[in-house]
């Protein structure tokens, strides 16, 4: 069984007894059934619309959606496209903030019988373009904020609707083409080996299997209430829009960049928040010094890196008693994979956390470099067997063969291939060691080396390059670009990110570059890894001359964002972001500022003054107000 598993086996008495615990108090779960996955994503939403019409569905700063509304509001989505571009199945691209509007312009595409392709406004130019160009898409919905942006990126073929020129409110409860449950649902793209993003479709039947392993799986009701805060061109997202609208729960979209680590706290607290999911614990945690009272907190779960036992020693800190924990493997290939639940007496033998059990029509299997099995107890390749695995990727054949294997036992079933590198115990239990190849996760994005690579080799100030990842200070994985100047002068970590920026989205760029006068070599030919220096935490090449701080404010400032960003010397005029911050740390550092010196300052104005010289005269100013 160690080299292979599937949910064929009973689970052990431990997990089957913390899983009789996770359910809502006074919630009551209905069970999804493996017959309601074959049909459309639109059928089930409207099927709870008409269960729970005045339920609120989507609640985002106290401007609510029931469940009816919601639905009008979808069919007004679908009408408007269908009157314009007809019955088929063809990709359309949103282009819009985190928040209602892209939920209900997802629904509306979904009853329209499209394939929805979201994109992120806050990535560069050339990657939106790239994405548009790839999906051959005919159509931008987008909102008025971002209305220049679309038009700039539309190619002439393609028209631009804005969304909120849309009536929304018509009077039929099932208005949309009918798709069955093959038509694909989605197109979301990810970091790709090639340089470029690819895009990994999926169809209605998979993300209903999906929903109902989730809903089975942690037991979601009406009842619950649920933060969405990734963005909706992420997977994850898709493992929270769904769950939710599906089984009648409410959703509250909320924008962690915008509003802050403590808005978010704020929120799970104000609205009893009773499902709660982050890609690092500790992104959380550190906001925090006791219970802030989260009673309502039933089940916190995170997953997309490894995960430690000082991390659920943080947790067993920080929530309450009856808060369950849940830690899950997935991709955006292979949905959910695995879960695995822990409750305060849970023991971890070790420093490294069980990803856990396969989860319903998953098959497990660790193959060696040669894609045989391997023998129990060791570690190898993580394959996924299962028939709802993604058809593949958009107009990437090859890519999508080499990837997805045929069962040569199952004609329903397929092989993927995760990259991923794990080791199955001797109770069956799944431990997640890490990547194989070049893939990484940072801050919860999948990230592609080679393609950070590539946009560091198009860049006329470098000859070479090579990207690795380190772990820095605070145990967070970062990325770190090793760089051989093509001049004598070399280019400073300013002029890098810069040009970076332009092509890659933040959290692809390197947080540290390191000048080298070559890359060491092994015998054959590769970068020897061991052999390149540590980052440290010295300040980086900046184009801004060192100025050290001058006044007790500015000394605080520079101290707290040394502790977050593991930088030992800071100058008063070096900007955030060049010395490796994002948005995940600048609202950790706002946190803390408004917790030293009393003040109220938005995670906003780090973006506004990205130096301590600034960020001092908006504290003094918060100050004084």
């Amino acid at each position: 069984m160690s080299d292979s598993l599937e949910r064929s086996f009973k689970l052990p008495p431990e997990q089957e007894a913390i899983r009789a615990k996770c359910f809502h108090p006074s919630g009551t779960f209905v069970e999804f059934t493996k017959e309601e996955i074959e049909q459309s994503i639109p059928e089930r939403f409207e099927k709870i619309a008409r269960q729970y019409p005045n339920r609120i569905a989507i609640n985002v700063k106290d401007q609510l959606l029931t469940y009816d509304e919601l639905n009008m509001a979808a069919n007004g989505v679908a009408c408007a496209i269908l009157d314009q571009h007809g019955e088929a199945n063809k990709p359309v691209t949103i282009l819009m903030e985190h928040g209602s509007s892209v939920l209900v312009a997802i629904l509306g595409l979904l009853k329209a019988g499209k394939i929805y392709v979201p994109l992120d406004p806050s990535f560069p130019l050339a990657r939106l373009s790239y994405i548009l160009r790839d999906t051959q898409s005919d159509l931008i919905l987008t909102d008025g904020k971002n209305l220049p942006l679309a038009n700039q990126i539309a190619r002439p073929e393609c028209s631009v609707t804005n969304f909120e020129q849309i009536k929304h409110w018509v009077s039929s409860s099932s208005v949309g083409a009918r798709v069955g449950p093959d038509a694909l649902a989605y197109i979301l793209y990810t970091s790709g080996s090639t340089g470029q993003p690819k895009g990994v479709v999926d169809n209605h039947r998979n993300v209903l299997h999906g929903t109902m392993k989730f809903t089975n799986g942690l037991h979601i009701c009406a009842e619950d209430r649920w933060p969405l805060t990734h963005p909706c061109s992420s997977s994850a997202s898709v493992r929270r829009i769904f769950p939710s609208l599906l089984n009648g729960a409410s959703l509250f979209p909320f924008d962690v960049k915008e509003e802050g680590m403590e808005g978010l706290l704020k929120l799970l607290v104000r609205e009893k928040i009773t499902l709660f999911s982050t890609g690092r614990i500790r992104d959380v945690v550190r906001s925090l010094d006791a219970n802030q009272g989260f009673d309502s907190l039933r089940l916190v779960s995170f997953g997309g890196e490894v995960v430690h036992s000082r991390d659920i020693e943080l947790y067993r800190k920080v929530f309450p008693e009856h808060c369950l924990i849940g830690i899950w493997f997935s991709s955006t290939e292979t949905g959910n994979v695995t879960q695995f639940l822990m409750d305060r007496n849970t023991q971890i033998p070790g420093d490294l956390v069980p990803v856990g059990y396969p989860a319903v029509d998953v098959e497990i299997i660790l193959l060696d470099e040669a894609s045989g099995p391997v023998a129990n107890g060791e570690p190898g390749e993580i394959a996924v067997k299962s028939r709802y695995l993604s058809p593949g990727y958009w107009r990437r054949p090859e890519l999508t063969k080499e990837r997805f294997l045929l069962d040569p036992h199952d004609r329903q079933k397929r092989i993927y291939l995760t990259g991923d590198i794990g080791r199955i115990d001797a109770n069956g239990c799944l431990f997640h060691l890490g990547r194989k190849d070049d893939q990484v996760k940072i801050r919860g994005h999948r990230v592609e080396i080679a393609e950070t690579e590539a946009a560091l080799y198009k860049l006329d100030s470098i000859q070479k390059a090579f990207v690795a990842v380190r772990e820095n200070g605070a145990a967070e994985k970062v990325l770190v670009a090793y760089v051989v100047p093509a001049q004598r002068q070399p280019p400073t970590t300013t002029s890098l990110r810069t040009a970076l920026a332009k092509t890659l989205p933040e959290y692809m760029i390197p947080s540290v570059f390191i000048m080298q006068e070559h890359l060491p070599l092994t015998v054959t030919g590769k970068v020897d890894r061991r052999a390149l220096s540590d980052p440290g935490s010295s300040r980086p090449e900046l184009e801004t001359p060192f100025i050290a701080p001058r006044t007790s404010i500015e000394t605080q400032l520079t101290e707290i964002w040394g502790n977050i960003l593991c930088v030992d010397q800071i100058g008063v005029n070096d900007n955030f972001f060049d010395l490796g911050g994002h948005s995940l740390a600048a609202a950790q550092v706002i946190s803390r500022i408004n917790d030293a010196f009393n003040v109220n300052l938005s995670p906003q104005s780090i973006y506004v003054t990205p130096t301590v010289a600034e960020l001092a005269i908006t504290v003094m100013q918060g100050q004084a107000a």
